[in-house]
């Protein structure tokens, strides 16, 4: 490894405590503002819309700046802005204080994801499919250990889970500036801020420019669809008598069948080289995991759901960066993984609203056919078009 070169074990260890520590506010955030403020169902969806439009916004600019400006110096101050609004929730946790800080918290998180998988892209000793894999890994290994945590240390003291989530970005910080120097002397070419970056752009040939939208609208859909397990199959779930509890434990299978898959996928990565196959099937498990959803009446059904769903979305969401890597030139690189939190980012604020306005006007299998029907079409989608471009595509290190 060239010795300017990003130490990878560095950047996930810091991305696994950004994932931890991230996630000590969000999953208790309805339930906290809820039954603790008092704050209305309709209001607290309306704090959440926002905050998944500030992660966009936060996403697309950290990924734009990643291209003009030095990556080591924007994680320090992504980091330190979310550390602060961390410490703000420690002292002002009332409302509406919580709902405005939680706003900016969006800025900066959706700032320092797509900061760091920026970063990934110019660790050029690896694979870009593994550093991509363990990056997602990792960000899914600290959500498990977080919110395996959180609710115990919310039972104890709503200020004593923001403190730990400060005192873990406050770890991650000390990572950056110690171990992340090496990121600003990335192989990088920079782009002025007058230079055209359009999606016609020379830099970026056409078909590289299609394939590149037809990712980023599938990540928008795919995150509409993957919502509903987020948001509304808990109430399904305990509407046909299945324990909360029950839906809890499935995202503790999530979190584990993630490891033994990322495990699986990068033994796989080795010995073929086509991440294009990755996504077809990844995707295609998705689509078929809500299959199982429409027939699923009982509590091994939805394990055998989520079980399908895991391996998909471990197979096709972490390949999905890796190809816009060689899809995009090197000085346009920081712009499109940040296009991709944002897509994504967007998707998963407006999955809830789409979920509870189809259920309003039919019903739950209504939902899950919905949802079938829009990731199979993604899924053919993806294929015609990669067979119609794959031979005028343009492939970057």
């Amino acid at each position: 490894m060239p010795a300017k070169e990003m130490n990878l074990r560095w950047l996930i260890i810091g991305a696994m405590f950004s994932s931890v520590g991230m996630s000590f506010v969000w999953p208790l955030t309805s339930v906290y503002l809820h039954d603790r403020l008092g704050v209305s169902l309709t209001l607290i969806g309306v704090v959440l819309l926002f905050n998944s439009l500030a992660s966009v916004f936060g996403s697309y600019l950290g990924g734009y700046l990643y291209d003009r400006k030095n990556p080591y110096y924007l994680l320090i101050g992504g980091v330190l802005a979310t550390t602060l609004t961390l410490i703000l929730l420690i002292f002002f946790h009332g409302w509406p204080a919580f709902g405005i800080i939680l706003f900016f918290n969006g800025i900066s998180g959706g700032w320092n994801i797509a900061v760091v998988n920026s970063i990934g892209t110019g660790i050029k000793s690896q694979d870009s499919r593994y550093i991509f894999n363990m990056l997602y890994f990792a960000q899914n290994l600290g959500i498990v250990i977080g919110t395996s945590l959180v609710g115990f240390i919310y039972s104890i003291s709503v200020t004593l889970m923001f403190a730990v989530a400060t005192t873990l970005f406050v770890v991650f910080l000390i990572i950056v500036v110690l171990k992340y120097k090496p990121a600003a002397n990335e192989s990088r070419k920079k782009v002025s801020d007058t230079e055209k970056t359009t999606w016609n752009s020379k830099s970026l040939p056409k078909p590289n420019a299609i394939m590149l939208f037809a990712f980023f609208l599938s990540l928008f859909i795919i995150w509409i669809m993957y919502q509903q397990w987020v948001s509304n199959l808990s109430v399904y779930m305990t509407g046909i008598g299945i324990p909360l509890r029950n839906y809890s434990f499935l995202w503790t299978i999530n979190g584990g069948v993630i490891v033994v898959s990322q495990i699986i996928i990068n033994w796989i990565s080795r010995y073929h080289e086509n991440m294009i196959l990755e996504v077809f099937f990844g995707v295609f498990l998705m689509s078929l995991s809500f299959v199982v959803l429409i027939f699923a009446k009982t509590y091994p059904f939805f394990i055998l759901a989520m079980v399908t769903l895991t391996i998909g979305e471990a197979t096709a969401l972490p390949t999905i960066p890796a190809l816009v890597n060689t899809l995009t030139p090197i000085e346009a690189k920081g712009r499109y993984q940040g296009l991709i939190q944002s897509w994504a980012s967007a998707g998963r604020a407006l999955g809830p609203l789409f979920g509870g306005l189809v259920i309003e006007m039919s019903s739950y299998t209504a939902l899950f056919i919905i949802a079938t029907g829009a990731v199979l079409l993604v899924l053919v989608g993806i294929i015609v078009l990669w067979n119609t471009l794959h031979h005028n595509l343009v492939m970057y290190r």
